[in-house]
């Protein structure tokens, strides 16, 4: 990037936030802190109303605007492919949002790239399947969070347990949300069990933000908070040996079952994997078990073993 387009986009990157550190815009722009102070030294002596703040960051002047922004071709494709993830991804009235924001950003598209959009439109899809999931589209679950997060208020709930099923009324200190194996999660300080709880969003029944303030202060950010139970976490190491014309019967559903490498073994291959949980892993397991070996651990093969027995005593 040359300097005048990295002028350009630190303006642009200034205004996406109220404060933005010099750490920030050189490890996005891949330069150095220095290059960093000259290129923003450049922008106040353009006539751009930049505020420095010591420790604190760069932020502009309020009301200073850019005229509208230019988008170049990969760029306006990366906006439609945004959209369709988007579809499937958040909730109805999320998604209606990103859309209404979308045609204003549409709005400052040059004809061609607008005419590129209106072409490519329906050649790509996001189809739904059994391992694709987003929250249920009826539900405001993830608007309300977000709501409650920023204005900092309790949330009030009626949960669902998995197993057993039960409900339970809880009142929640939202801290935030995340996406993993295929499901959106709330984590939040649970005054009922006064600790630290992950919620899955799909399983709320009620929820409602109340008048009660709560402060962030005392709680830990979201990733720290995912840092430590991934550092306490247990992990298992489970080998599987697996013919070379099987692979491909993995390749979608391995990554959301801890795989960590693969080594090529004669004729076929074994795929290493970590995984917290043995149960969860062997009801994937089983449902290959005609093209997989469970190589180890023990306590895995033995699992298999008994839930296969099950299933036939089950099945008559």
């Amino acid at each position: 990037m040359n300097r005048i387009d990295r002028l350009t986009a630190i303006l642009t990157h200034l205004q996406s936030k109220r404060t933005v550190r010099a750490s920030e815009l050189a490890e996005r722009f891949s330069v150095s802190l220095r290059t960093i102070y000259r290129d923003v030294r450049s922008l106040e002596e353009s006539g751009v109303p930049v505020i420095g703040e010591a420790g604190q960051g760069y932020s502009l002047v309020e009301g200073y605007r850019l005229p509208p922004i230019m988008f170049s071709r990969e760029e306006a494709l990366a906006l439609l492919v945004a959209d369709k993830l988007v579809e499937k991804l958040l909730d109805e009235q999320s998604s209606k949002f990103f859309k209404e924001a979308l045609i204003k950003i549409k709005a400052v598209l040059k004809s061609t790239e607008k005419d590129l959009l209106v072409e490519v439109q329906d050649t790509i899809k996001i189809l739904k399947s059994g391992s694709f999931q987003s929250i249920n589209k009826s539900s405001k679950a993830f608007q309300v969070i977000l709501q409650a997060i920023s204005e900092k208020k309790i949330l009030a709930s009626t949960y669902i347990t998995f197993d057993p099923q039960r409900k339970s009324d809880r009142e929640l200190e939202p801290i935030g949300l995340y996406h993993s194996y295929e499901q959106w999660y709330l984590l939040a300080f649970c005054r009922l069990r006064n600790d630290y709880r992950t919620f899955r969003l799909d399983r709320f029944s009620k929820l409602h933000i109340t008048d009660i303030s709560y402060s962030t202060v005392k709680h830990p950010s979201l990733q720290s908070y995912l840092d430590k139970i991934a550092s306490e976490q247990k992990l298992h190491q489970i080998i599987l040996e697996v013919p070379d014309g099987s692979l491909k019967y993995l390749a979608n559903s391995k990554y959301n079952n801890g795989f960590v490498s693969e080594e090529r073994v004669g004729d076929k291959t074994e795929m290493t994997f970590m995984n917290s949980s043995i149960e969860g892993f062997v009801r994937w397991v089983i449902a290959l078990g005609d093209i997989v070996v469970v190589k180890r651990p023990t306590e895995l093969q033995h699992r298999l073993a008994q839930l296969l027995e099950d299933i036939r005593e089950m099945q008559g």
